[in-house]
């Protein structure tokens, strides 16, 4: 398999200085600071980036669970919220919740449930973020 790429560049001290990251792919490149990440100012920051690669992952996982079981989805719409939180004198991402609402014909919601929770374990993010707590909030639509 490929290895995917992305770069960052920071300038300055934590809370002045200013940032850039950018995909590999060129499909996104844009500014983080001290305040996207920690505040409310303008640009990405580390954890809403993770968000989203987590969202595409489990989608894409849940997807081919559904479709390997049976039951190909109409649609899949993931949210992603990773909570950074102050610990000690640093900060942690100490969890990750996922809400997911999938039109699905022809299944039941306890097989819907159980291949939900079987992309929540096995898409590659959440492998990767596995020490973390990963919640899930699944429904049909």
């Amino acid at each position: 398999m490929v290895a995917r790429k992305a770069e960052a560049e920071w300038k300055g001290d934590l809370r002045s200085g200013e940032g850039r990251v950018s995909l590999g792919s060129g499909a996104y490149s844009g500014p983080y600071s001290f305040r996207s990440r920690f505040e409310s100012g303008d640009g990405t920051n580390p954890e809403e980036l993770i968000a989203a690669a987590h969202a595409g992952c489990f989608s894409m996982a849940l997807s081919a669970g559904l479709t390997k079981a049976g039951h190909a989805p109409e649609r899949i719409h993931t949210r992603a919220a990773v909570h950074l939180e102050q610990q000690g004198e640093g900060f942690a991402i100490t969890r990750i919740r996922l809400e997911t609402e999938a039109s699905v014909p022809g299944i039941d919601a306890a097989t819907f449930q159980e291949q939900a929770e079987a992309a929540k374990a096995n898409c590659p993010v959440s492998k990767a973020l596995a020490g973390t707590g990963i919640e899930l909030d699944a429904r049909l639509s």
